[in-house]
């Protein structure tokens, strides 16, 4: 018997009707012997529809209080999941966050998972219940609900995935696995059977929505199998794994893109102080994620640095950087909106060199301009106009040669 763990995101538990056929789908999935662990999102819009709701009470509200008010749209999905199938027959219990086991950081609004104690889970599973469990959610150490960020659902599924030691966890989606890039913006993209679990992570990291980055990190470090899978059609999606043993022929396997990002650049009128260790600790204690640093020192022209961070993060960044303006010692903070972030990623960048260039030479020949840039081993991304977004992307797509074949 394989113990398994099913993930449904929000589209495929919009209404009542889909609830109806992921039960059906997972009292097939029982039938054939397995343990089962179910966890959810919340239905379609619910999230979206409850921070509007807090929105037309103040633009700034509590971060506690809105992970109080976000966890409830998990709930909802867990109780009617549970319902539905307890209408099949089927012996179903529903659990939160807390009642699961997962335990977090105190960061209300994006917490980090700290530890999972699945001992309620395997002792349900013991009494050959199906477990449904609420994602996105979780208990800090001082006792406090937290959310894990949007996507963290993912998170969720993967972290009880390795604590019940499953065989398997697959993850749900309206897609039928990880694509070359996004199919809704790119033409003829194609469906990948496998990809590697640090290519995944970058595609993830850099804007791709199928997974969420601490999924598929976790994954990796417990090298638990994870499948993206369709949540109407019957396919073996795609899974990652260790390393891949078809399709590797691809020197470049996705495109990922990523808009709302903005350009901040701080000037100082002396000779660069050695603050920018401070600038970074700084902001990274109060949890702003910066992604591309360019740091600038010339002689005769006034030294800087340039990050990129998200748009949503802006506000915070721009108080966070005023309010410790005198310790950091700059003179100047100026910011750029308008930008997106386009990447390439595969593991076989590593041996082939030259990828980088023609990335760049695609992009010059498409008259599109080069704000940023940042490279790693297996990735390289740059920021560029947001209306040139999807341009690049296509381009870079075609460029090496991603798509369908015809």
């Amino acid at each position: 018997m394989s113990k398994i763990v099913m993930k449904f995101g929000g589209t495929s538990v919009a209404n009542t009707e889909k609830i109806a056929s992921v039960a059906n789908r997972i009292s097939k999935e029982k039938e054939k012997g397995h343990d089962i662990v179910v966890v959810v999102s919340a239905m379609g819009k619910a999230t979206d529809e409850l921070v509007n709701l807090a929105n037309e009470i103040t633009e700034n509200p509590s971060k506690r209080e809105m992970d109080m008010l976000l966890s409830t749209g998990e709930q909802v999905t867990m109780s009617l999941l549970a319902i539905q199938l307890n209408a099949l027959g089927l012996d179903a219990v529903s659990l939160t966050g807390w009642q699961a086991g997962l335990v977090t950081d105190n960061v209300h609004k994006n917490a980090r998972v700290e530890k999972m104690d699945g001992s309620k889970i395997s002792d349900l599973l013991k009494e050959d219940k199906i477990v449904i469990v609420a994602g996105f959610q979780g208990v800090s150490t001082d006792g406090e609900i937290t959310t894990l960020g949007r996507g963290g659902s993912d998170t969720t599924a993967v972290a009880i995935a390795v604590t019940i030691e499953a065989d398997v966890c697959d993850i749900y989606t309206d897609v039928e696995g990880v694509y070359t890039s996004d199919p809704r913006y790119v033409t003829n993209a194609r469906k990948l059977e496998q990809l590697e679990y640090d290519e995944m992570l970058e595609l993830a990291n850099l804007g791709a929505g199928v997974l969420h980055p601490r999924a598929v990190e976790f994954a990796k470090n417990y090298k638990i199998p994870l499948r993206v899978r369709s949540s109407s059609a019957e396919n073996e999606g795609t899974i990652l794994k260790e390393e891949v043993d078809v399709e590797n022929n691809l020197v470049v396997r996705g495109v990922a893109f990523e808009s709302d990002i903005v350009r901040l650049t701080i000037e100082y009128d002396v000779p660069f102080n050695g603050s920018l260790a401070s600038i970074f600790t700084t902001l990274a204690e109060n949890h702003i994620n910066v992604d591309i640093i360019v740091q600038s020192i010339v002689d005769g022209v006034r030294p800087a640095v340039s990050f990129s961070i998200k748009k949503e993060s802006l506000a915070e960044a721009i108080t966070v950087l005023e309010t410790h303006k005198k310790a950091l010692g700059f003179t100047f903070a100026d910011f750029e909106v308008g930008l997106a972030k386009v990447s390439i990623v595969g593991s076989g960048m590593v041996s082939n060199p030259g990828v980088a260039a023609q990335m760049f030479d695609r992009l010059r020949q498409e008259n599109i301009p080069v704000k940023m840039v940042s490279t790693s081993e297996i990735k390289v991304s740059v920021v560029v106009p947001q209306d040139e977004m999807i341009h690049a992307a296509n381009a870079l797509h075609d460029e090496f040669d991603l798509a369908i074949k015809q």
